[in-house]
């Protein structure tokens, strides 16, 4: 997992697991295994998946790179904590699986706290 800007404003964390080094073959499969890490912590509440794909593909002028076969988000939150109303600005989380021909890609924004960076990522890890 690497972490990257993109826009050169968003701090972003990527990895990308060859489809056939996963024991999962498609987003819907992937995304699963992230809500069973949700409901498992003590923390977490998951809240919703969200189908980017199909959202853009309905969209009148919508473009999706062709070389994307399908793309949604698992939406979550770790709000343990409340101390500013300014929080709910960089909540809830999010991580995007899209997959391509031969691989998927997993990613999500830097959080602000970071212990939820590193649950996030060995969440990613242990996908392979």
């Amino acid at each position: 997992m690497h972490k990257e800007m993109i826009l050169e404003k968003y701090p972003v964390y990527v990895q990308e697991i060859a489809i056939d080094k996963m024991p999962y073959n498609n987003v819907d499969e992937v995304l699963e295994y992230f809500k069973q890490k949700i409901d498992a912590d003590p923390v977490a509440t998951f809240i919703e998946v969200f189908d980017h794909y199909e959202h853009t593909k309905c969209l009148q002028g919508g473009v999706i790179n062709p070389d994307i076969l399908d793309a949604k988000n698992i939406v979550f939150c770790f709000g343990e904590k409340l101390p500013d109303p300014r929080m709910l600005a960089v909540r809830p989380r999010s991580i995007g699986v899209a997959q391509m021909k031969e691989v998927f890609v997993v990613s999500f924004l830097e959080a602000p706290v970071v212990h939820v960076n590193e649950k996030m990522q060995k969440w990613v890890d242990e996908l392979g």
